[in-house]
């Protein structure tokens, strides 16, 4: 039984999710301190946090932020903000997924089921990918670039073993997307753009450029 948190102020909302997820058999928390934010994260220790960004005292990013100085749980935002720069925003503190308001409950949970597979069942355990001067070290979801440990998120991390694993091959934007997302149809393309941005520049600054490539109207390769 997977633990979700639900960091949500508006009562009515917070309350409709969490009777829906424990229909589908979660553990659900309902965050009612809103200054205690990462605290209660650490009480809990949950599968998956659902955050929204308006809060009381600090906003989603600050919370965001906290908790991925500690944890890599997959953390899906949910807000009534819907401008690209909120979702640049909220994928660049380490988000893995962004669905704004008003929503239907049964894509969230969705969502929540993909991203919990994703998450929890993707990892092969004791093995390590290595390729032009990458490790990617499966077992912690991490790359070492010259001796220098770099931390990934889960989606950075996927896209990378995929990259890798199929290396001198061009992936379609939409391969990824699948590869990543189980409906890519509540996806927003530029989800993917972000993520791919951000895993680039952590390649470049640990010291290695055009790692992953742009083929113009075909995708990207690692050659």
């Amino acid at each position: 039984m997977a633990k979700i948190m639900i960091v949500e102020d508006e009562v009515v909302i917070s309350q409709l999710i969490s009777e829906e997820l424990t229909k589908w058999k979660f553990d659900v928390f309902q965050t009612k301190d809103f200054n205690q934010v990462f605290e209660e994260f650490e009480q809990i220790v949950p599968q998956l946090v659902l955050l929204d960004i308006n809060l009381p005292a600090y906003d989603g990013y600050y919370w965001c932020q906290k908790i991925r100085e500690v944890s890599k749980v997959p953390i899906i935002f949910i807000s009534s903000r819907n401008t690209n720069m909120d979702q640049i925003m909220a994928m660049n503190m380490g988000a893995d997924d962004y669905i704004t308001k008003p929503f239907q409950i049964d894509i969230l949970v969705a969502k929540i089921n993909a991203l919990l597979r994703r998450s929890y069942n993707y990892a092969e355990s004791g093995e390590a990918l290595e390729h032009n001067g990458i490790t990617l070290n499966i077992d912690n979801s991490s790359m070492t670039i010259d001796e220098e440990v770099v931390d990934l998120s889960k989606n950075e991390y996927r896209l990378l073993f995929i990259l890798m694993k199929q290396h001198g091959k061009i992936l379609s934007r939409d391969k990824l997307l699948r590869a990543l997302w189980d409906d890519e149809r509540f996806v927003d393309d530029n989800t993917l753009t972000v993520n791919i941005n951000r895993l680039r520049r952590k390649i470049e600054q640990a010291g290695i450029e055009d790692y992953i490539q742009t083929k113009v109207g075909q995708g990207y390769i690692v050659p």
